[in-house]
């Protein structure tokens, strides 16, 4: 039996197979490849898309959340809340900035920053909240905002997750003060390699960041700043254009599976789903169980060719990267459970009804092994 993949990442270009190569031999004829028209009408339509003034294309996702931060001024002695449950790359952002990591739990059937956990991270040194739309899900942000606003904090979205996510009717992106995307080619919105965008409606923010991607100058040679070589390429870019024509027509589809999996999985004994607040659209990037024998279910479903991935097994304050933080485990419970127990089923705009069956098929047929008593 064919083997039911995790991700499909042949088949989009299957399908715009015309489209992008056309993409590919317009960007070859023009002889431009950095900086061009390409990246010049992407980061308008992209705007566009999520109903924001400015968007400013950069080389990945932890540069566009970088970027910001050090367009904010944020750096050595501040402090910025996160997420204990994240990828890594949220985290390095705020380190890349010169400034710490302060993680907050999450709400744990949503995955996202707990808004009722907050205030009390915060201190005098604290300078932004960074809170991610962790698997397509738009975190709580409206809470949020009004504590920053309290406290004089910028809000800075990691959208990395969510192009086209809505929250309350509005679009993530296009929620707080600015926010991070990244468009590796597993994401909602991917490129063809590595490539990001920081996204605001502060011109001078906004300014800055082109500033900074481009070796602090807005002028060659002339270098205003430290700046960076962090730049969206004309050929991502261009690519990135048709498939952000093609955005919500995918979102739908994988929506429809996801509710597929929410209904068809809803009475499997032990299998946790994930909570779906009545203000939020998600665009499932990822679509998370917990199972209190994850390793077990996640071989059974390898067992008969379902692929699924962890998302993610060692959470950023018990990695190597941060041990000098000195957290061991413990510190963070709710993190360390999901770490865990959380399994990613196949998901994606190009899986199959009948792939969709069989996954179900399996879990539903998962029975754990009776542990001995010692």
């Amino acid at each position: 039996m064919k083997p039911v993949p995790f991700l499909d990442l042949k088949s989009p270009y299957i399908e715009l197979r015309d489209e992008l190569d056309a993409a590919y031999r317009r960007v070859m004829e023009s002889g431009w490849y950095i900086l061009g028209e390409e990246a010049t009408a992407f980061e308008k339509e992209f705007a566009e898309h999520c109903g924001a003034k400015f968007c400013v294309g950069v080389g990945n996702g932890l540069e566009a959340l970088h970027l910001i931060l050090r367009a904010y001024g944020i750096g050595e002695g501040d402090e910025v809340i996160v997420p204990t449950n994240t990828y890594i790359a949220t985290w390095l952002a705020v380190s890349y900035a010169g400034a710490k990591p302060v993680p907050v739990e999450p709400i744990e059937r949503e995955y996202n920053i707990d808004p009722n956990r907050i205030e009390a991270a915060i201190t005098p040194r604290t300078k932004a909240i960074l809170p991610v739309h962790l698997y397509g899900l738009a975190a709580d942000v409206d809470p949020i905002l009004s504590l920053a606003e309290r406290f004089n904090l910028k809000v800075v979205e990691d959208a990395a997750q969510a192009q086209g996510a809505q929250y309350k009717g509005r679009s993530a992106g296009n929620l707080c003060h600015a926010a991070g995307f990244s468009f590796y080619p597993g994401k909602n919105l991917g490129a063809l390699g590595d490539a990001g965008a920081a996204m605001t409606n502060d011109e001078a923010l906004a300014d800055k960041a082109r500033t900074l991607r481009n070796y602090g100058s807005k002028v060659k040679y002339y270098n205003e700043a430290k700046g960076y070589n962090s730049r969206l390429d004309e050929m991502q870019a261009a690519f990135l254009r048709v498939k952000l024509k093609r955005l919500d027509e995918w979102n739908a589809r994988r929506a429809r599976i996801a509710s597929f999996y929410l209904e068809a999985l809803s009475d499997v004994e032990d299998l946790t789903l994930p909570a779906l607040p009545n203000w939020s659209s998600p665009v499932w990037h990822i679509f998370p169980v917990r199972h209190p024998r994850r390793d077990e279910l996640q071989a059974h479903l390898k067992a008969n060719g379902v692929d699924t991935l962890i998302h993610y097994p060692v959470p950023p304050h018990l990695s190597g990267a941060y041990a000098d933080m000195g957290y061991s485990r413990g510190a963070f419970p709710i993190a360390e459970a999901i770490a865990d127990s959380e399994l990613s089923l196949p998901m994606g705009p190009h899986l199959g009804e009948g792939d969709a069956e069989r996954v179900v098929e399996v879990i539903q047929s998962f029975r754990p092994k009776t542990r001995s008593k010692s």
